[in-house]
């Protein structure tokens, strides 16, 4: 059903990224690969993902910069033919009172996590419209549903990305293109493993009690989420079992936006 297809995964080098790009990997689906990191690192997981038998490729397309993301888009269709799925994965946070909050922080996490998801999907929709059929996942956060101090800018992009996720849907509904959501609590990724000193620092108690009674104090599971639960919920939305859900956000979050 899926094998064959194209997918690009923004910020897929590590963490959630990394995960959808390995899930969608043992189902068929070729993988274009985004991020940074380590060039020889970086080889290793392309390696490991074409070991898995499928195409891969990597493209370091800056998220910030909107022609690198058309080209990237441009480069997948040139060696694939098409790009059937697109996953607004990239990501970076900045924990800071907003009154400290430093504004090129701001502007980089609304670039990154807000207005690159739009540049990419206004580059892959006329594709998806050529072919009759896409698939568009953003990844949100439950903040995209509810807030927390200190992470201003990543909850304004999160909650903006969910607006943007229901618009497109509405504009592709009769192409056979669904546009989604998925709404994460807390993954012990790179990117959440690194804010949790800052976290510490701007609350005042250590790291443990961070993780403890800061993140997974409304998660009623007490469990972080996986990134194999992420990728399993997105296969799903790009199967046809899922084609008249769009639109919508479905959310991973161990009850934290049920209480």
């Amino acid at each position: 059903m899926l094998s064959g297809k194209t997918a690009i995964i923004t910020g897929s080098t590590s963490g959630i990224g990394l995960g959808i790009a390995k899930g969608f990997a043992t189902e068929g689906i070729n993988i274009i690969l985004n991020g940074f990191g380590n060039p020889k690192d970086i080889e290793r997981l392309r390696l490991e993902i074409e070991h898995m038998g499928v195409s891969c490729i990597y493209n370091n397309a800056d998220m910030t910069k909107p022609d690198e993301i058309m080209a990237m888009v441009e480069e997948a269709v040139d060696a694939f033919g098409s790009v059937e799925i697109l996953v607004n994965n990239a990501g970076i946070q900045h924990v800071s009172p907003v009154e400290d909050f430093p504004p090129e922080q701001w502007d980089d996490i609304i670039a990154i996590n807000m207005s690159s998801a739009f540049h990419s999907t206004r580059a892959v929709i006329p594709h998806m419209k050529k072919q009759g059929w896409g698939r568009i996942i953003n990844i949100a956060s439950a903040h995209g549903l509810v807030a927390s101090p200190y992470k201003s800018a990543y909850v304004t992009a999160k909650h903006g990305l969910l607006g943007f996720n229901k618009t497109v849907a509405l504009e592709v509904a009769q192409d056979n293109i669904t546009s989604n959501a998925i709404c994460p609590g807390y993954v012990l990724t790179p990117l959440v493993e690194k804010q949790i000193p800052d976290t510490a620092k701007a609350r005042g108690i250590s790291e443990e009690e961070v993780k403890r009674d800061v993140l997974l104090a409304a998660q009623w599971t007490k469990k972080f989420v996986s990134v194999e639960e992420i990728a399993g919920t997105a296969l799903f939305l790009c199967s046809d079992y899922a084609q008249n859900i769009t639109g919508t956000h479905i959310s991973i979050d161990g009850g934290w936006t049920a209480a």
